[in-house]
């Protein structure tokens, strides 16, 4: 049952991650300040587990692509390894790190997986995607400084979110409290 209910959750990240960049592609340049791609791949890779967060950093922007052509084939290499390496680190770094405080977890585990993602992004851009026309100002400046009001709304609520879904039991607590 535990397969199903992640498939099942994993499916719904991924069609976030293909509907909620919608929303925001009205206002100009809005993905690449928002990041609405990124919430759902993260979201799936703390709540489903790295595999499935690998999957969904991958069919999201893919599926997005095809679908809507947002991001547009250009940059849909670098983002798809981007947002893979997102939901395997965030994945991974909730199964690894037991704190006992969960939002501790929540916040290490997120925070890894977005630096983790922007530096691989970089040296990809820098060494393939965009070899000899990237700079490290380039990748500030893009993954960095635009990026800020999408990074801020990622660390705000991708925890809310999770403790919601705990709430309304649609996810297993990880940490019981005690009695």
């Amino acid at each position: 049952m535990f397969k199903i209910k992640n498939m099942v959750l994993a499916a719904m990240f991924v069609a976030l991650g293909v509907v909620l960049p919608i929303a925001f592609h009205s206002i100009p340049n809005a993905g690449s300040i928002f990041l609405p791609m990124h919430i759902p791949v993260l979201l799936c890779g703390l709540i489903c587990g790295w595999p499935y967060g690998l999957a969904c950093g991958i069919l999201a922007p893919l599926l997005s692509s095809l679908l809507t052509s947002m991001p547009p084939m250009a940059y849909l290499p670098s983002m798809l390894c981007e947002l893979a390496v997102y939901g395997l680190v965030a994945g991974l770094l909730i199964y690894l790190i037991h704190t006992k405080i969960y939002l501790l977890d929540l916040y290490i585990s997120l925070i890894g997986a977005m630096i983790t993602g922007r530096l691989i992004a970089g040296v990809l851009k820098a060494l393939i995607f965009n070899a000899g026309s990237y700079s490290m100002q380039a990748w500030i400046s893009g993954s960095f400084v635009t990026a800020l009001p999408g990074i801020i709304i990622q660390i705000v609520a991708i925890p809310i979110v999770v403790f919601m879904l705990e709430k309304a039991k649609l996810i297993d607590k990880r940490y019981e409290l005690s009695k």
